[in-house]
């Protein structure tokens, strides 16, 4: 048997196997040749060099684009990051896949073509690195088929809205690595790398923050870095050169141009033109331009017949590397997110030619080569090119299946929580306001969000109680609103809040999950093991680390030590559920095993480029330290985990033993007042109450009891004590 690795030399024969097409030259195949998927999120074709812009340096993808065939217009279907990718990966459209959201969709991939599905099917090996929690294998379905699938992306950004990324340089490490044991099988190889910047929060690395004061520029800069030292490691393992790589956005990016920072509520050319560029084995046709317009939907048809492998019946793309322009067709997109999130309309469009259908409560036509930027509506001026479009367009879009519907068991536990609707925005209907309308409210939620990152939790609240009274619809809005009141510590508003979100968008699993959360933070217990098990199916690494925090709650250690044990079990070597297994062994005097655990989460912290700190390091190291008698250490240790985490009330309550061990007994006091103002919930006065009462001050630890029942009347966490 003839190396894997060895087949790049036969590339010269490879080439000579062809597929014939009637009436067109001949598409050249490479059957087995290694297959590469690169997606850089949110990334605007009109802001690259190689298509023409001049803002920004992009060396790599410019030395990349001369090896490449660029597609100047190529189209998404779905201004979202999920719904796209099921496009990419698929060959079908929103409407065929069913993926018409990044929460409360998950893809079927037993139901549908699915790319990794098909080449495993031809012997390759498949693995993916992805960079946000939207395509987290065990949320989007995408997982499916994968040999290797690195979504642990908990070291990465985490903002206090919940939204978690880590960067590119990261994935990329994940996905090298993964090459290596790839290429050791002798299979052929098909990788899928998605890079998460230039999305939101715009954080560019030095030197490009500096280089570049418009933030979303220097992100495409610093991607682009990224992609480079990718390639050159191609380059280095030989794979480079035989290798088919796809580099492509799965949707734009707003910057304003009609009213929309970023994406996902409209339909401009802004949201939906996105970079596509295609390096062929042996670098066949290297610098080549394609002017027709294509989607995304043709990457995985282009992928199939480039290796030789027969295409999947009912496929809507078709392959991209036709050497004569197919012929016009018309281009399908949707964008539901503005029902489903806002209690506006939703929006579709349709691209033929030049001319581009955007098909709402007042509709638009454009000319897309005369006006680009899309400013004059041509709707009433050419009324037949609006008819015929508006008639194909409605015989393409099929109406919307409610996210995340409940079977039964879900549908009583449901109704046993209190919460009566499944997903109100699915079932809109009437007159729903045009997006383009609505769309400068946007920016008073925005303004409600960076309140709330910057800590101004009281304004924050009075800006989105205020937002939330006049657009009671708005899931989103409420969520924020949540976030700000329970910063303020009015846990009871933001339980409400949280509630009403659910009401709006039905029990997506994050939205459950924070409700828990809350409930736990009350001393409500039952209630919040209630929600946090319902999230369990869409969110099990968290639901579990919850419901171990629970049974803490509870002083059950040993269903503690379970619940992370199966954390740890669904996300593998995952940072953040390794600590949190650790620190129960600590406390179970399971001592050699939590140093193991923390010792293989500061490996593969060490590992990562991103050097980020996780909750629970620190006081981790603390704790061990501080059981070993290490005293210093352990207060050094312990300072920093709160000066990082200020709400670890743990920490409070271990540097107040070690300040104790130190003679500042004093000083432990002080320590303990603090951690129950930083956290005013009953199990943070539990914690103060037992460091108390360990430390020998029964009389203050009786007084701060009562006036804790005092204050959490009916708590079940300061009931036990």
């Amino acid at each position: 048997m003839i190396p894997w690795l060895r087949l790049g030399t036969l590339a010269p024969l490879l080439a000579l196997v062809t597929i014939a097409c009637p009436g067109r030259r001949a598409e050249t195949v490479h059957p087995n040749a290694p297959v590469i998927l690169i997606s850089i999120d949110t990334l605007r074709s009109d802001r690259l060099p190689a298509y023409g812009f001049t803002g920004v340096a992009t060396p790599h993808l410019d030395a990349f684009r001369r090896d490449a065939v660029l597609f100047e217009r190529a189209y998404a279907h779905y201004p979202l990051t999920l719904p796209s990718h099921a496009s990419i990966l698929t060959g079908l459209l929103p409407t065929e896949h069913g993926v018409r959201d990044n929460v409360g969709y998950r893809l079927d991939t037993e139901a549908h073509p699915y790319l990794p599905r098909l080449l495993r099917d031809r012997g390759y090996t498949t693995g993916a690195a992805i960079s946000a929690f939207v395509l987290a294998g065990r949320h989007s379905g995408l997982a499916s088929d994968f040999d290797f699938y690195d979504d642990a992306i908990e070291s990465g950004t985490a903002g206090t809205l919940g939204g978690v990324q880590r960067s590119g340089a990261e994935t990329s490490v994940a996905a090298r690595e993964w090459l290596t044991k790839a290429q050791a099988t002798g299979k052929p190889v098909f990788l899928f790398l998605h890079l998460y910047e230039p999305h939101t929060p715009y954080e560019p690395p030095e030197p490009f923050r500096s280089r570049y004061p418009y933030r979303y520029l220097g992100e495409v800069a610093a991607t682009d870095e990224i992609v480079g030292q990718f390639l050159a490691d191609l380059k280095a393992r030989g794979l480079y050169d035989e290798s088919l790589i796809l580099v492509l956005s799965d949707h734009g990016e707003g910057l304003g141009d009609h009213g929309e920072a970023e994406h996902g509520i409209l339909l401009y050319r802004e949201a939906l033109q996105v970079p596509l560029l295609v390096k062929l084995p042996g670098g066949a046709r290297a610098g080549e331009s394609v002017s027709w317009p294509v989607q995304l939907i043709d990457v995985a048809p282009t992928v199939l017949t480039t290796v030789g492998a027969v295409l999947p019946a009912g496929l809507s793309g078709r392959s991209l590397l036709a050497p004569d322009d197919p012929g016009e067709r018309s281009l399908y997109a949707e964008t539901y997110y503005p029902r489903l999130h806002y209690g506006w309309s939703e929006l579709h469009s349709l691209i033929a030619g030049d001319d581009h259908l955007i098909s709402g409560p007042d509709p638009e036509l454009y000319d897309l080569k005369a006006d680009p930027a899309e400013r004059t509506n041509l709707r009433d001026g050419d009324r037949r090119t609006f008819a015929r479009l508006r008639d194909e367009l409605r015989g393409q879009i099929r109406e919307l299946a409610a996210p995340a519907a409940a079977d039964a068991e879900t549908a009583a536990k449901l109704a046993a929580l209190g919460y009566v609707s499944s997903g109100a925005g699915a079932a809109a209907s009437g007159d729903l306001p045009d997006p383009k309308t609505q769309v400068g409210l946007l920016a008073e939620i925005g303004r409600g969000r960076r309140l709330v990152e910057e800590r101004r939790f009281a304004e924050a609240v009075s800006v989105l109680a205020a937002f939330v009274a006049k657009n009671p619809k708005m899931a989103d809005a409420w969520t924020t609103l949540a976030a700000a009141l329970t910063e303020s510590g009015r846990l009871s508003d933001a339980l409400a809040a949280q509630q009403r979100a659910i009401e709006l968008s039905g029990p997506q699993p994050s939205l459950v999950l924070a409700a828990a959360s809350l409930l736990f933070r009350m001393g409500r217990l039952d209630e919040a093991e209630d929600h946090a098990e319902l999230a369990l199916a869409g969110k099990a690494v968290e639901a579990h680390v919850q419901l171990a925090e629970i049974a803490r709650g509870r002083r059950d250690l040993a269903a503690a030590e379970r619940h992370l044990r199966a954390a740890v079990a669904a996300r593998g070597s995952a940072v953040a559920p390794l600590l949190e297994l650790a620190k129960v062994l600590a406390q179970r005097n399971q001592l050699d095993e939590a140093k193991g655990h923390l010792a293989t989460a500061e490996a593969e912290l060490a590992r990562r480029t991103s050097q980020d700190p996780l909750p629970n390091l620190h006081f981790l190291r603390g704790d061990l330290a501080l059981r070993a008698g290490r005293v210093e250490l352990a207060v050094v240790e312990l300072a920093e985990e709160i000066r990082l985490y200020p709400k670890n009330f743990e920490a409070y309550a271990s540097l107040a033993f070690a300040f104790a061990f130190q003679g500042r007994g004093g000083e432990s006091a002080g320590v303990l007042a603090r951690m129950v103002e930083e956290v005013p919930s009953p199990a943070a006065y539990a914690a103060a109450v037992d460091t108390l009462r360990a430390l020998g001050d029964q009389a203050q630890a009786t007084a701060l009891l009562a006036f804790a029942k005092q204050r959490f009347p009916g708590s079940e966490v300061l009931a036990r004590l």
